[in-house]
């Protein structure tokens, strides 16, 4: 068995030391609510018959207290492309529970947004405080005490990590995410930036633009690109949280549904009351965090993540930063090239071996933590393999090796050595930069900033000609506590266009760019923001500024004088429109984005810790 590489080691053992007195709060919480919190057995009549009274066909069982009652969280809409299949699996799952002899009830229901639907509009702003809504509404349907167990079910951005953040405080239990699968491949991703970008410049119309959007999200299931809800579904299976292999699967196959009562079978195995114990919280602890961030690396995943892990992980008493990202980015492999780093989608890389082959390879390879307690039988050896039907039974077998080295590397020949996820730093403080999409000419701009307040106003720009030279695009007042902090995704395209004309370009924000981000050299999550006093404020239309991913720099070129004489100008008006205000306590109280932008979290803590 091949040794654990010595970076992973360190940058494990830090985090755990520095984890050391929350993490250890943490626990005793997962064991005060283990054996002397509120559970089932301890409920009044009045409160059993309320939990059991419309439970139907179970109810007889659930009133006897004996076998395990399973709270399902279901994130379901059928507006939702990726969440529309889950419709039919509460009842699904309680027909497998039966089989077992156990009970399932739906826990509660969270909200599950979709940002291709929100992206560059209003509602974009309410996307990152969705994550932080998702879990206070998993708390809630936790807090009944009705259950042994946890089947959670949910796939997009910031769904998964809402729903992990609110189960966690409820650590004691043993929860299973069980996805749904990615739609089939539709239009060719190529073709599709083709047509976006022939738009961007005016020469195709709104009508040619529709059917190639509508041709690329055609039907049920996530979208095929590799985003952030795909980077979701990778870093379940390399922190042992799904079934194995369940990751990307199709909707509505055999395949799909044996999993799932697969599942349900398995929750049961794991519960308080058998010899197999295996409470969420024990599971997610450093090494399947770590786990997570190395499979971000390895498989070119959403820098989205470098926001939503750290408030996972502080779920979970446990402390990462940008630093820890880095570190592990300079020694882990990109094995990967999905979509938008690559030609082929996540049911290509599937068909290549996908997550089974990635597993195994860097197992092999001594770049995984294998010894963490996941929801399958044994470590993380389990999820080196992909499961497969044999006469109708769900068996998991062996993948030799990657089927499409295209598209999916062993760990010797990998498409790059590093995994291509930057931390820049330098006077405008500290960001991130994904480069693994983007060519290697284009890791250093150095050029005039064109400073704005709005993605709309860039776009106004670009339409104008205003932007047609070598430009770092910066837009500012973007962070959680500005605005939420929405994607700016629909930069995209005019920013790809004034790249493919030979200008060097460059993105530079305290907001968030999509997942789906690709050629575009993009220095992003920027902290602190503008608000409150961040130095990106300090900018002004003109400026020569350096982003860098080989030195890591993000800089101002300003003599330093002017610089510091300088004022931050003040923030555009909060939003008061399409329900924003109402999330203007998140705002007023969130945190630094590299410790998860979260006000839940940051007022959790600061009480914690009178």
């Amino acid at each position: 068995m091949t040794d654990l590489h010595p970076v992973i080691a360190k940058v494990t053992d830090r985090i755990t030391e520095r984890s050391a007195a929350t993490r250890l709060k943490y626990l005793d919480l997962i064991e005060r609510g283990r054996n002397a919190g509120t559970n089932r057995d301890q409920l009044s009549c009045g409160n059993l018959a309320h939990g059991f009274a419309a439970s139907g066909e179970d109810k007889a069982v659930i009133r006897t207290g004996r076998a395990m009652n399973i709270g399902i969280i279901t994130a379901y809409n059928d507006m939702l492309s990726a969440h529309q299949p889950y419709g039919r699996y509460p009842e699904q799952i309680k027909i497998a529970a039966r089989e077992i002899g156990a009970t399932a009830q739906v826990a509660g229901g969270v909200p599950a947004m979709c940002d291709g639907v929100t992206q560059g509009q209003a509602g974009m702003d309410l996307s990152l405080f969705s994550r932080d809504t998702i879990a206070l509404s998993t708390a809630v349907s936790l807090s009944h005490a009705m259950f042994e167990g946890n089947l959670m079910l949910g796939i997009c951005d910031k769904i998964v990590p809402g729903l992990l953040i609110g189960a966690l405080r409820f650590g004691h239990l043993p929860t299973i995410l069980i996805p749904a699968g990615p739609m089939p491949s539709g239009l060719a991703n190529k073709e599709k930036v083709r047509i976006r970008q022939l738009y961007a410049e005016g020469k195709v119309g709104r009508d040619e633009l529709l059917e190639s959007e509508s041709a690329s999200y055609h039907g049920a299931g996530t979208c095929t690109f590799y985003g952030t809800a795909n980077s979701n579904q990778m870093m379940m299976e390399v922190m042992g949280l799904h079934m194995p292999g369940a990751a990307f699967v199709n909707p509505g196959t055999k395949l799909r549904s044996e999993l799932t009562r697969a599942a349900t079978h398995r929750i049961a195995d794991i519960g308080w009351d058998g010899n197999d114990y295996r409470p969420l919280g024990h599971c997610v602890d450093e090494k399947a965090i770590v786990n997570a961030i190395i499979g971000l690396m390895a498989t070119g995943g959403s820098t989205n993540h470098a926001i939503h892990l750290p408030a996972i992980a502080r779920a979970a008493g446990i402390h990462i930063d940008w630093t820890d990202f880095a570190e592990l980015s300079d020694v882990v492999p990109l094995l990967a090239r999905v979509y938008p780093n690559g030609s082929g989608d996540v049911n290509h890389f599937h068909a290549a071996g996908g997550m089974a082959v990635i597993i195994r390879e860097l197992l092999d390879a001594g770049l995984l933590h294998r010894d963490i307690m996941t929801v399958a039988r044994q470590d993380l050896t389990d999820y080196g393999k992909e499961p497969v039907l044999q006469d109708e039974a769900l068996v998991w077998q062996d993948v030799p090796a990657s089927r499409d080295e295209a598209m999916l590397r062993p760990a010797s020949n990998p498409f790059q050595p590093d995994g291509g996820m930057k931390l820049l730093q330098g006077n405008l403080g500290r960001c991130v930069m994904k480069v693994s999409a983007v060519d290697k000419e284009r890791w250093t701009i150095e050029a005039p900033a064109a400073v704005f307040h709005d993605q709309d106003d860039v776009l106004r720009a670009f339409k104008a000609g205003e932007l047609e030279r070598d430009v770092i695009v910066v837009v500012r007042f973007q962070g959680p506590r500005a605005n939420g902090m929405p994607e700016l995704h629909k930069l995209t395209p005019a920013l790809g266009v004034l790249q493919d004309r030979g200008f060097k370009v460059a993105l530079l924000t305290d907001g968030r760019m999509s997942g789906a981000s690709g050629k575009v050299p993009a220095a992003i999550h920027l902290s602190p923001e503008a608000l409150g006093g961040g130095p990106i404020g300090k900018l002004r239309d003109g400026d020569l500024v350096r982003v860098c991913a080989e030195s890591g720099q993000v800089e101002a070129l300003v003599d330093a004088a002017t610089w510091d004489a300088r004022d931050i100008p003040a923030a555009p008006p909060p939003p008061y429109d399409t329900g924003r205000e109402l999330f203007a306590l998140f705002r007023h109280n969130s945190d630094l984005a590299e410790q998860g932008a979260s006000p839940i979290l940051a007022a959790m803590d600061a009480e914690l810790a009178i």
